[in-house]
C-alpha cells in the first residue's frame, strides 16, 4: 500500500458507526507540516502496526485517543487486507473462464433460494469480478458498490439484506436505486483455509424477502462446496508447475549428456517416431531440425550405411517383440561423405494399446572404434613384425648353450644379434610413431 493510498483510508469516514469510539478526524492534510506528520506515522505503522496511545496522541498532531485508536484500526484492517489479496492472487482464477462445475452450485443456490440471480464473487482492490454469474450479463462492478465486500470481514455468518432501501449502507447505491434493483441479498462467504474471505456465493432479488435458516445452511454449504473447487483447482496447478519445473530442469540434464538422449515409438502398425531428443541431436547431426526429425523417423534411418540398416530394423523389431533391451552399433552417413560409428542404446515398454515405447541413447563412439582399431594393429604387428626378431634372438641364444663356441663365433653370435636389435629397435620406434599418430587421430 503507498502513502497515497494510506492518507485515502486515514481520512476516509468510518462505516462502522455504531460505536461511540470512532471518529472522524476533520482536520485537513494540505498543510506540510501534516503531509510530514502522516508520512512518520505511515513509515512507522509498515514496521509497527500499533503503537501506543500517548506515542500516536504526541506523533500524529496530538488527536484524540478515540482518533488514534481509529487510525491504528485502520492500518491494522489495510495490512488484513493485503493478505487477503495475496491469498487470493494465490489462486490465479480472476479474469479466467467460466467452469462449469462453479455455474452448476450457483444455479443450485438460485434453485433454493427461489432467486433469478446468483454469483460466485472474488474481490480483488478496486473491483468484484464474477466467476460464475446465473441471471445477469455485468462480469464485474466497482468494489464501493458491491454488496459482498461486508462479508470480508465476517467469514462465519451469512450476511442477509433483506431490503437495501432500509439499509444505510446500501440505499444509496446505484444497483438499488437503478437496474437491476436489487431488494434482497444473501451472500454466503468464501474462505481460504488461511481464514481470507475471497467473495461470497450470493443470491440476490427484485423484491424484499427473507430466508429460512434451513436456506441459510444450504448456502454455506454450497460455498464450502465452491472453496473445495477453488482449493482443488489452486493444488492442481501448482503440482502442474511444479511438474513442468521439474520437467525443465530434467531437460537441462539431459541436453547435458554426451550425445542424444531421445524417447523413440513405434506403434502397432509400425509407424515410428521420436517423440523427445535433447539438444545433443544439433550437434551430432547439425543439419537436421530436431522437430521436423520427431515427425519423421526416416530422417534418422536413411542417414545409417545399407549395410548396418537390416541389423538395426532386426534389432528394433526383436526388441518390440520380446520387450527386452536394445542395444546396436552402426555406421551414419556424415554431410562430409564420411562414415561416423553410432550406438544406440534403450530399455522398452509397451503401452496399453501396443505401441512400444523406448527410453535411451545415442552416441558416437567413433573414436572408441578408432581405439580398438589401434589397438588390433598394434596386437597384430607384435604378433607377426617382432615374432622375427625375436625368434631370431631365441635361436642364437640356443646355439651358444649347444656347442663350445669359439671366439671367432662368439663374435660372429654378437654382430647377428646387434642387427636383430637394430631391426627391434627401428619397428619399436616406427610402432610408437603409428600409435602416436592414431592417438592423436582418435582424441580430435
Amino acid at each position: 500500500m503507498s502513502l497515497q493510498t494510506f492518507i485515502k483510508v486515514l481520512f476516509a469516514r468510518p462505516q462502522d458507526t455504531k460505536h461511540s469510539y470512532v471518529s472522524q478526524p476533520t482536520f485537513a492534510i494540505t498543510e506540510p507540516l501534516a503531509y510530514y506528520s502522516v508520512e512518520f506515522f505511515w513509515q512507522n505503522a509498515k514496521h509497527k502496526v500499533a503503537q501506543d496511545v500517548s506515542e500516536c496522541n504526541k506523533r500524529l498532531f496530538n488527536r484524540s485517543s478515540t482518533t488514534c485508536f481509529w487510525i491504528k484500526k485502520k492500518i491494522y484492517l489495510s495490512m488484513n487486507e493485503k493478505a487477503r489479496i495475496n491469498d487470493l492472487l494465490s489462486y490465479e482464477i480472476l479474469d479466467t473462464s467460466p467452469e462449469e462445475e462453479l455455474d452448476e452450485l450457483a444455479e443450485i443456490a438460485s434453485a433454493i433460494c427461489d432467486t433469478p440471480i446468483s454469483l460466485i464473487t472474488l474481490i480483488d482492490q478496486e473491483r468484484q469480478w464474477f466467476k460464475s454469474k446465473i441471471g445477469v450479463d455485468l462480469s464485474e462492478t466497482p468494489r464501493e458498490y458491491s454488496f459482498c465486500q461486508y462479508a470480508l470481514d465476517k467469514p462465519n455468518e451469512v450476511l442477509i439484506v433483506s431490503d437495501p432501501l432500509h439499509d444505510e449502507r446500501f440505499k444509496n447505491n446505484p444497483f438499488v436505486v437503478s437496474e437491476p434493483e436489487i431488494r434482497f441479498y444473501a451472500g454466503a462467504p468464501l474462505q481460504t483455509p488461511d481464514g481470507n474471505v475471497l467473495g461470497t456465493l450470493c443470491v440476490l432479488d427484485s423484491t424484499p424477502k427473507e430466508i429460512s435458516e434451513p436456506q441459510k445452511k444450504a448456502l454455506s454449504l454450497l460455498a464450502k462446496k465452491a472453496m473445495d473447487f477453488l482449493n482443488t483447482r489452486k493444488l492442481l496447478a501448482e503440482q502442474t508447475k511444479h511438474i513442468e519445473l521439474s520437467a525443465e530442469r530434467l531437460k537441462n540434464l539431459t541436453d547435458q549428456v554426451p550425445g542424444v538422449v531421445y524417447q523413440f515409438q513405434m506403434s502397432p502398425q509400425g509407424e515410428m517416431s521420436f517423440e523427445f531428443l535433447s539438444k545433443g541431436i544439433s550437434e551430432m547431426h547439425s543439419h537436421l531440425n530436431p522437430e521436423v526429425v520427431k515427425r519423421d523417423a526416416s530422417l534418422i534411418f536413411n542417414l545409417i550405411h545399407s549395410e548396418d540398416l537390416p541389423k538395426v530394423m532386426h534389432k528394433i523389431q526383436e526388441s518390440s517383440d520380446n520387450i527386452t533391451p536394445f542395444s546396436v552399433e552402426y555406421r551414419v552417413l556424415m554431410p562430409n561423405g564420411a562414415y561416423q560409428w553410432h550406438v544406440a542404446k534403450s530399455v522398452p515398454e509397451q503401452l496399453a494399446d501396443g505401441t512400444v515405447v523406448w527410453y535411451g541413447i545415442f552416441q558416437d563412439i567413433t573414436s572408441r572404434k578408432e581405439y580398438e582399431k589401434t589397438l588390433e594393429q598394434i596386437g597384430f604387428d607384435i604378433s607377426h613384425v617382432i615374432r622375427r626378431p625375436i625368434s631370431s634372438l631365441l635361436g642364437l641364444v640356443s646355439l651358444s648353450e649347444k656347442e663350445d663356441i669359439s671366439v671367432e663365433q662368439l663374435k660372429e653370435y654378437t654382430q647377428y644379434i646387434k642387427v636383430v636389435a637394430h631391426e627391434l629397435d627401428e619397428f619399436t620406434r616406427k610402432l610408437y610413431d603409428a600409435y602416436y599418430e592414431r592417438k592423436i587421430r582418435v582424441s580430435s
